[in-house]
């Protein structure tokens, strides 16, 4: 049992959290606030190389790129769940003090996802001319948008492998790596894009395809450097000797992560063609009120970064305390997320309502009419993501379990049914307000259905993991370790 004792005292170097020992409230917050900075160099980086391309390469580049944008985060919701799927079986696996199981499933997702990657890359290349046809792309986007496509098309490889190892990272308590290759990911794509699009130095002009390349030499730089701190420093997810038949998919394991990861990619499908939906109804409202609406959809971003962290912090604690069976603690944890968003997304409502129209403007021209249309717009929708973050919260704790199915449909009720129905059904009588009213009791409705949820569902009584005994497990280890078990690794 060397793996697990190795888990249980990490040798110097290896940065590892206990989630499940210590002061609850303080562990959490110190390990969400990296999370929640890798959030905003993220997005930033978005920021930044659209900056970029609107400035050397005009309108024209930058409407090339958002078709292109979002066909890749069509594609990261299905990795993120799949990723998250893997960070809660590699969290309770941790939690039992079985490190091997967790490497286990690790190289399962890694092997079973990688390889997609890869075939849909070169899918993507030949039938990116297709897939923006179908998106309806302009006309004088659609070349600078098909060479943009082509090139992050390749770069799905390192970028699906990047978010497993962060993910898988975070399962087993490390939160502070994942932020590092990050932030070198994103200053290495800031700093070569103007390179690359305006050709500077040895380096031939490229446009367009310049930007998309800047991704990729940052993505796989930044791949490769992780991948080889996680050797040097001899990270608990690093494989070795027998190991690397992990990377071979177990197939029980493979269907967990299957079965648990499509309703979580689904969540994120949910969102966001719910956001596209709101936007169509918005267009219907001019110009005007469309650049209102998007503005204020820049600093909505900022504003659920906190929640989204301290979800994805939940999943993974709860996930190893359910896997050492500290159910007294989970309950704990649940708490302390709580109060945790209540201060810092509340906070940062409060701080944004008192500078909106500052922050609003960065965005306009002096005097724009757009700008007091986001400032209402910002007073009535923005108070909701209290509630929301609430929700991530609860979410979080019954997934950590394996619950995936319940907070999915929660979230369809409180998009569709919920929140565009009453845009739409309200929308005749109360004019455009029902569309920014909506955002409100759609936080509400989804808070609520999730308090119900969290306190009578049966989340509690799922199992992602089979109980093993010790000598089963010191039995399974002795088996992985000589030459004939390692041929077939168990599932």
């Amino acid at each position: 049992m060397a793996d697990t004792e190795a888990l249980a005292r990490p040798a110097p170097g290896r940065r590892r959290t206990d989630l499940t020992s210590g002061p609850i409230t303080r562990t959490l917050l110190f390990f969400a606030l990296p999370t929640l900075g890798s959030n905003v160099l993220q997005s930033l980086n978005g920021s930044i190389n659209a900056i970029w391309v609107g400035r050397f390469l005009g309108e024209d580049a930058l409407a090339a790129t958002s078709n292109a944008n979002l066909i890749m985060f069509l594609m990261f919701a299905g990795v993120f769940g799949f990723g998250m799927a893997a960070t809660i079986l590699v969290g309770q696996n941790v939690g039992r003090g079985n490190i091997r199981e967790a490497r286990r499933a690790l190289g399962t997702a890694v092997g079973g996802f990688v390889g997609l990657a890869a075939l849909v890359a070169v899918i993507g290349w030949f039938t990116a001319p297709a897939i923006l046809r179908l998106l309806a792309t302009p006309g004088d986007a659609m070349g600078m948008a098909l060479a943009y496509l082509r090139v992050i098309f390749l770069t799905m490889p390192s970028a699906f492998l990047m978010v497993l190892l962060m993910m898988g990272l975070r399962g087993v308590g490390d939160s502070m790596t994942p932020l590092w290759f990050m932030g070198m990911s994103v200053v290495l794509d800031s700093t070569l894009n103007p390179v690359f699009i305006l050709g500077l130095g040895p380096v031939p002009e490229m446009g367009i395809a310049g930007s998309a390349m800047a991704t990729l030499v940052s993505g796989y730089a930044s791949l490769a450097a992780m991948i080889a701190y996680i050797y040097l420093r001899d990270l608990p997810i690093r494989l070795r000797g027998a190991e690397w038949r992990f990377l071979i998919p177990d197939p029980a394991l493979l269907r967990v992560i299957l079965a648990k990861g499509l309703p979580m990619g689904m969540q994120m499908l949910v969102v966001s063609s719910a956001a596209l939906a709101m936007i169509g109804l918005v267009n219907r409202e001019g110009v005007v009120v469309t650049a209102a609406y998007g503005i204020t959809q820049q600093l909505w971003t900022y504003i659920q970064m906190p929640a989204m962290a301290i979800g994805a912090a939940v999943s993974a604690m709860a996930a190893q305390n359910i896997g050492a069976g500290r159910w007294d603690r989970v309950s704990q944890i649940t708490r302390s997320a709580v109060i945790i968003n209540l201060l810092l997304t509340g906070g940062l409502v409060l701080l944004l309502t008192a500078v909106d129209r500052a922050a609003l403007g960065l965005f306009l021209q002096p005097g724009s009419p757009a700008l007091p249309i986001a400032r209402h717009i910002q007073l009535i929708g923005s108070w909701g993501f209290i509630l929301f973050g609430m929700t991530l919260v609860l979410f979080g704790v019954a997934r950590a379990n394996g619950a995936v199915y319940g907070p999915l449909i929660i979230l369809f009720v409180s998009m569709f049914p919920v929140r565009l129905g009453l845009a739409y059904a309200l929308h005749p009588q109360f004019g455009i307000e029902a569309l920014w009213w909506s955002f409100p009791l759609g936080s509400i409705a989804s808070w609520a259905m999730s308090i119900y949820y969290y306190r009578y569902g049966r989340w509690r009584e799922t199992r992602l993991l089979e109980e093993i005994d010790e000598t089963e497990a010191k039995e399974k280890c002795l088996a992985d370790g000589e030459p004939g078990g390692s041929l077939q690794p168990n599932g």
